[in-house]
């Protein structure tokens, strides 16, 4: 692997490429109205966004707003869907290519073959790994305060410089990370904001493994997780990344951060874990809980369908399979397997 990205742009934009980024830019939102409209004249808006790449007049658009409360409020910026092709095709031939191969193995997030599921068995694999080297032993949880919106932007444009030498690419680098205001802050909803986050926490990642030689360190996003043969060295170790966040990121951790003995198991991409089981988080099921009342009355009020229903739901059982459910499935959903 290449330790600098030069003279690569030119020949990543054709039409093919960006077709095949519009077929992945498109999954699960075929029926989206910019979609539709998009679709419908494919072939020019292809060719025109190719020649805007290869000219250097392409111009990022700009966000529509809304608020998410489930599992968190949260504000999400969507850009508009062409520019949603740029971002894939931004990653899928560039980040990727270039940059995933230097992740280390435990970071999981928006990665191909990682993901939660994988998270959450290699920790609880580790868990077993820590208890038999050193019986009770530690875990440090880290959260990072506010991670997207404090993400500086000139910090991870001297990150991104460090590998892309090409020009160009340079110059859509800069185009991408300019289309929000300010210099703090990624937009959430972004393909690339979840890449560049990536690549911004993987300084942290190097650090930890290469320099604190942490040997059981797991990251998904912003969600850190470190095992520790005593109290006194997650202490150390905790005090040491708090100095790194501050000082080369901008970056701080929240409330949530805390140390405490592995016999408490620990909450990680969504489970509770220890070294024998797999649990759904409480506010996982009462979130469901309330999610199906609301699904049985609209159902009732002919205002959703059972297939509306199956749908909605499918991805949540698809999370739960993966831990010891099987009671609450039955329960909640009246199903076997």
């Amino acid at each position: 692997m290449p330790k600098t990205i030069k003279n690569v742009y030119d020949e990543a934009v054709t039409f093919e490429k960006l077709l095949q980024a519009h077929k992945k830019a498109r999954r699960g939102k075929r029926e989206k109205k910019n979609v539709i409209l998009v679709e419908l004249k494919l072939e020019q808006e292809l060719l025109r966004l190719e020649q805007e790449l290869k000219t250097g007049t392409y111009h990022h658009g700009g966000y529509k707003t809304f608020t998410i409360y489930e599992p968190k409020e949260r504000t999400i910026m969507a850009s508009d869907y062409v520019d949603r092709i740029v971002h894939q095709w931004y990653a899928e031939n560039f980040i990727k290519p270039y940059f995933v191969p230097q992740f280390i193995q435990t970071s999981y997030a928006c990665l191909e073959k990682k993901g939660m599921h994988k998270a959450s068995k290699d920790l609880q694999l580790a868990m077993r790994k820590a208890k038999d080297k050193w019986g009770d032993y530690y875990i440090l949880k880290m959260d990072v305060t506010k991670y997207f919106q404090n993400i500086d932007k000139r910090i991870l444009w001297d990150i991104l410089k460090r590998k892309i030498k090409d020009k160009k690419l340079l110059w859509l680098t800069r185009e991408i990370l300019l289309s929000t205001k300010g210099m703090v802050g990624l937009p959430l909803g972004n393909y690339t904001s979840q890449m560049f986050a990536n690549i911004y926490l993987n300084e942290l990642d190097q650090y930890s493994k290469h320099q604190l030689k942490c040997k059981y360190y797991f990251r998904y996003m912003d969600d850190v997780v470190i095992l520790c043969e005593n109290k006194e060295i997650a202490k150390q170790i905790l005090a040491e990344i708090t100095e790194f966040l501050a000082n080369h990121l901008r970056l701080t951790l929240n409330s949530k951060t805390r140390i405490f003995k592995s016999i408490q198991g620990v909450n990680f991409c969504g489970y509770q874990i220890n070294e024998k089981r797999l649990k759904i988080r409480h506010t996982s099921k009462c979130r469901m809980k309330r999610k199906l009342k609301k699904y049985t009355q609209l159902l009732k009020e002919g205002k959703m369908t059972l297939p509306d229903i199956q749908k909605s739901i499918a991805g949540w059982l698809g999370y739960v399979k993966h831990a010891d459910s099987y009671q609450l499935r039955k329960s909640m959903f009246y199903i076997e397997g």
